[in-house]
């Protein structure tokens, strides 16, 4: 019987052929038999979704039969108009009985149907207070940032131990990726660097000879220039520009490299990918923000000097003997001393954004921002830091 209800059905399927999609509504022993034929894929299907709509928002029907055992070809649209109607009767109280259905159908359904379910399941989520909703932010952004300062940690003992076990090995670590890290992030960025700094160092100084002439005190703007841009703005704006230019840079490399997987081919071979990307960058970062500050220093004292000198009539020896009696050693050292530690915030922080990149160029974008905004961030929060450890000193 089952063999024969197989053949039947068989027959009607090569009897629909290449027919267009068709539904016969009838009535047999007081239960409704809709009685699907044809082709019901993606290009056909539109011809029959109307009046699968109006039995649809039928009237509700003790028992439905749908007999699909002469549709001959069906793809995810015909299953999933099929499903739909389906669902439409059983929401409306009738019970739904699917016979006929080829081996196809039998796995296309169940999947769609599957599909469908959280769809219709679905609810409008409530919408939380707004207090609660900034209280999870606000953890979501500690956590965060805890699982930065972790993974910042991480890098930099990871960093300092490879370096050691390298040594230990026997191996020297590889000086032509420390200088060509140099070269790239120190000496290529010596332009940008006396440019900014000169321009910041003459503003500085014409805003303090205008207000300053009000009392007769032009010549204190030496001391202004001098200690202003030996404390704070040589190295803070090195390392703004730095985090800028070579941070967004490492972030990007690194990033790339993730993207491409080549970070995880370095695993198979044996080598950690802390050591042989972020140790150089870090090396050559510590060496070169002391350097680029020592020329922001002058660039800014030489811009201050060239101002004074047109705006105030301050020649540059007068400048110079001002300069040295107004600042001492410790007025340089306070600068110098803080460039290597912004050195490390901006590589270790460039490196986590950049083992962070997922595998899309919107990743790498965001990441790449995100490395920019959190160095420059950091960086003004450290001199700060530096600033009220100076004071509590008396340095």
């Amino acid at each position: 019987m089952l063999t024969k209800d197989a053949d039947d059905a068989s027959d009607n399927r090569r009897a629909g052929g290449d027919q267009p999609p068709h539904i016969d509504v009838r009535e047999e022993a007081g239960r409704s038999v809709w009685a699907l034929s044809g082709v019901w894929n993606t290009r056909s299907v539109h011809l029959v979704d109307a009046q699968m709509r109006e039995l649809e928002a039928g009237p509700a029907r003790e028992g439905v039969v749908l007999d699909i055992s002469a549709v001959s070809r069906m793809d995810t649209a015909g299953a999933w108009l099929i499903e739909r109607l389906v669902e439409a009767r059983r929401e409306a109280g009738a019970e739904v009985e699917i016979v006929g259905a080829s081996a196809a159908a039998q796995i296309l359904l169940p999947a769609v149907r599957e599909a469908l379910e959280p769809i219709g399941n679905a609810k409008p989520a409530k919408r939380p207070l707004f207090v609660i909703r900034w209280l999870e932010a606000l953890g979501r952004a500690t956590e965060a940032a805890w699982l930065d300062f972790m993974a910042g940690m991480y890098i930099l003992g990871s960093t300092i131990r490879g370096a050691q076990m390298k040594l230990g090995r026997g191996h020297a670590v590889n000086p032509a990726a420390i200088f060509n890290q140099i070269d790239r992030m120190g000496v290529g960025a010596i332009p940008v660097v006396v440019l900014i700094s000169s321009i910041v160092g003459a503003i500085v100084a014409q805003q303090g000879a205008y207000q300053l002439r009000w009392f007769g005190a032009e010549i204190f703007i030496v001391d202004l220039v001098g200690i202003l841009a030996l404390r704070e703005l040589g190295v803070l704006l090195t390392a703004i520009m730095v985090a800028g230019r070579s941070g967004s840079a490492i972030t990007a490399e690194i990033g790339s490299m993730k993207m491409r997987e080549e970070v995880d081919a370095l695993k198979v071979i044996g080598l950690n990918p802390i050591g042989v990307l972020v140790f150089p960058r870090l090396v050559a970062l510590v060496i070169a923000v002391p350097c680029l500050t020592i020329i922001a220093n002058a660039a800014s004292l030489g811009g201050g000097m060239i101002v004074a000198w047109i705006y105030s009539e301050i020649p540059p020896q007068a400048f110079i003997d001002r300069l040295r009696a107004g600042i001492d050693l410790s007025t340089i050292f306070a600068g110098l001393i803080k460039a290597p530690f912004m050195a490390l915030i901006i590589g270790i922080v460039a490196s986590i954004e950049g083992m962070k990149v997922g595998g899309s160029a919107e990743s790498l974008g965001r990441h790449v921002t995100s490395a920019v905004v959190k160095s420059i961030f950091v960086v003004i929060v450290l001199d700060g830091l530096f600033a009220m450890f100076y004071v509590a000193i008396d340095f």
